[in-house]
């Protein structure tokens, strides 16, 4: 198997878990350290690679995911999520390998109020999310159903990495010493989705050969006001923070940014968990088990 992204924060808990029957060769775009070189804003080193390696899998979880910046880097945006994917789909259409695309819940606008199926048609609102769409449509355009799985998540974070979980336990410890408060967007609706969780559904979905659009998240529905609630309490409980500070609930129009954000993003992932048998963990069980982790890092 060929993982892509295999410094990021899932790229690191897929290598944590990864089952022994697997041979991995993990990449990322600086390389070193075992690692492959692949740098993924380069379509024909993507084709190349897996004309030369012919894995079994291409596990497509690394992405250009920083929201904001990519309205101002639309073209790398398009090369890292849709040319790349698209690169991967038309060598593996050679090789006969399969692709696992791991995508995003921002494929869609939010404005439906309740969560989505894997069949609904997507409508994205920002560069971010129009690139991994266009990834999508892209590996489906090239390859058959039975080659591919495109797996959607939300909110993703982990022990590791730059995300919102760690950059809220920083502002915590920050604010409790100054005594200043938090504010935190209260009206953008979705689900927090730990990262060892959803490398666990991603070796799941290998395991059983899933193709087609697939949803996976953790339980539950929460907002970023939510989460960072959740943070500072369970930071505190698990004693990775000696004292939380106030979080102040905030509407998106108080904290506008470059990139527009899905009001409500909840994906409905019953199929999937059918499909793979793996129970349901709400959002905050794997958070303070995430926290667990975080003690002495």
């Amino acid at each position: 198997m060929l993982l892509t992204g295999a410094t990021g924060q899932l790229g690191l808990s897929l290598r944590a878990s990864c089952p022994r029957h697997i041979h991995l060769i993990p990449s990322s775009r600086s390389g070193g350290d075992g690692l492959q070189t692949l740098d993924l804003a380069d379509a024909a080193v993507c084709r190349a690679i897996v004309r030369e390696l012919q894995p079994d899998w291409v596990l497509n979880a690394g992405a250009y995911t920083a929201v904001d910046q990519a309205e101002r880097e639309p073209a790398l945006a398009q090369a890292v999520n849709a040319d790349a994917p698209a690169a991967f789909a038309e060598a593996l259409k050679i090789t006969g390998g399969r692709l696992l695309q791991i995508s995003t819940d921002f494929v869609f606008d939010g404005g439906q109020g309740y969560p989505y199926q894997p069949d609904q048609a997507v409508n994205p609102i920002s560069v971010y999310g129009k690139s991994k769409a266009a990834g999508e449509a892209a590996v489906q355009d090239v390859l058959p159903d039975g080659q591919i799985c495109i797996l959607r998540t939300s909110w993703v974070y982990g022990p590791v990495g730059r995300n919102f979980l760690r950059t809220m336990l920083r502002l915590h410890r920050e604010r409790s010493l100054d005594g200043t408060s938090l504010a935190v967007v209260s009206d953008q609706l979705g689900c927090p989705t730990a990262t060892p969780g959803l490398a666990s559904a991603c070796w799941a979905a290998l395991d059983r050969q899933l193709s087609g659009i697939h949803h996976w998240c953790d339980a539950g529905v929460a907002s970023w006001y939510d989460f960072a609630v959740a943070i500072g309490e369970l930071g505190q409980a698990a004693g990775v923070l000696e004292r939380a500070a106030r979080v102040e609930p905030i509407p998106t129009s108080s904290y506008p940014t470059p990139a527009r954000r899905p009001s409500y993003s909840l994906l409905d992932c019953a199929s999937t968990r059918a499909w793979l048998a793996l129970p349901a963990v709400h959002w905050r069980q794997a958070l303070r088990q995430v926290m667990a982790q975080l003690i002495g890092i």
